[in-house]
């Protein structure tokens, strides 16, 4: 098996090469650039592609505005403007979320400031922007800032005390979201922070039946550098002469910011480097070239396997540049899962299934392929992944205000009786307790 995957990776190679001059001549509108695709593009007409698609991008193109209204708490700076002003590297760190959707509501039509109209409320904590002198984030004292900032609103104002927190959101970027741990065995030691269990938790931690993803929480992607991702797009007819692509650690050595060592993926990124380090359809390695935006547009496959969480930005990476992602990460919670179709632009790999995943991949059929490329380059799946600014329609601020509104109305038993609490404030480690 392994002798005919190397003769069919060389001949990839080589009529990939005459496909690459053939385009050139004739650029075309598909994607698929491998032997197999090639020839059978001219009969691959699925009739029921553009229908699948247009259905996608109606939902990802829902308009939040007149569906809910938001109240943007006002706090003291030091809770988010001045901590930027320390450390601006926040701005385009992958946790930037918090900042950009902070920003937007100040602007968005959805923002009342009338509280007393209001759907839901927002507290705007800059929890994440802590970074290291190599900016690896900080996760420490998150909790106490939290807690801070909700004892300031909930002896302010009266709406967190009559729901404690259940008509709240909070956007909570960290790898374990409102665990706030980046080892997923202290996360989950650590649980949710208690003063946050009835709040709508908005993060890119997803994975199901796990103690730090809440049921009803918004799982939404990490912040990729926009402007940058658009300066770095590469003719659209460019074939895709790159079978398998991936760029990152496999062991992941001195990327502990206390120092530590983990096995990155739970040991799906090692069988991957283990398995395919020498097999020619996988272009996989630790180094990050210049050229990584454009080497991901030649790619038909982009490998998204999990690290610290099971997310990362490659998942943003390879939708925005229409690299079919394979994600390799059991029981993960996708981005905006109830509106974007990940079944049918991805691929789903079982970690243990990891060494199979040349047999995976090669005998996926090209009309899948082709269907899969075809709804990636829809417009609304690329815009979806992204916090552009400007901001555009069905970005992926508006995808946050759409889980919103899909939430409303909140039902009864979300407003408390006067007096009636639920939440233990004294709950948690005691370094959580401390004064922030």
């Amino acid at each position: 098996m392994r002798k005919c995957l190397w003769l069919w990776g060389l001949l990839f190679i080589a009529l990939g090469f005459a496909w690459s001059i053939t385009a050139e001549r004739n650029p075309r509108t598909e994607r698929i650039s491998d032997v197999a695709v090639a020839v059978s593009l001219k009969v691959l007409k699925v009739k029921s592609e553009s229908k699948n698609a247009g259905s996608a991008g109606d939902v990802l193109e829902d308009d939040p505005v007149g569906r809910l209204k938001v109240y943007v708490y006002e706090l003291p700076s030091k809770y988010n403007k001045k901590i930027l002003q320390k450390d601006p590297r926040c701005l385009s760190h992958m946790f930037a979320a918090e900042i950009f959707m902070h920003r937007f509501l100040l602007s968005s039509p959805v923002r009342t400031l009338n509280p007393e109209e209001a759907d839901w409320f927002y507290t705007p904590i800059y929890a994440t922007c802590d970074l290291t002198p190599t900016g690896l984030p900080l996760p420490f004292k998150s909790p106490r800032m939290v807690r801070s900032a909700i004892q300031l609103i909930s002896s302010s104002w009266p709406y967190w005390n009559r729901t404690e927190g259940a008509d709240h959101f909070f956007v909570v970027p960290h790898d374990f979201g409102a665990c706030f741990h980046y080892q997923e065995e202290k996360a989950i030691k650590r649980g949710i922070l208690p003063i946050l269990r009835r709040a709508t938790l908005v993060q890119t931690f997803g994975q199901r039946n796990h103690v730090c993803l809440n049921e009803g929480s918004i799982t939404i992607p990490p912040f990729a550098p926009p402007q940058k991702m658009q300066a770095r797009q590469i003719p659209p007819d460019t074939p895709r002469s790159i079978f398998v692509y991936f760029r990152g650690l496999f062991y992941d050595v001195n990327n502990d910011p206390e120092g530590g060592y983990y096995a990155s993926g739970r040991g799906a990124r090692a069988a991957v480097w283990e398995n395919f380090k020498s097999n020619p359809l996988f272009d996989i390695s630790t180094e990050h070239p210049t050229t990584y935006y454009e080497d991901m547009q030649r790619a038909i496959f982009c490998l998204c396997p999990l690290g610290w969480a099971p997310w990362s930005p490659r998942l943003v990476e390879a939708v925005v540049f229409g690299c079919i992602p394979v994600i390799i990460a059991d029981d993960i919670v996708l981005p905006f899962a109830d509106a974007i179709p990940w079944e049918e632009i991805g691929v789903f790999v079982a970690e243990e299934d990891v060494p199979k995943l040349d047999k995976i991949l090669t005998s996926i059929p090209p009309h899948v392929i082709l269907r899969k490329q075809r709804l990636l380059a829809n417009p609304s799946m690329k815009r979806a992944m992204l916090f552009p600014q400007p901001t555009l329609p069905g970005d992926a601020f508006h995808q946050i205000l759409n889980g919103l509104a899909r939430k409303l109305p909140h039902p009864k038993s979300v407003y408390l009786k006067p007096g009636k609490k639920i939440l233990n404030w004294t709950a948690g480690p005691i370094t959580d307790l401390k004064p922030w």
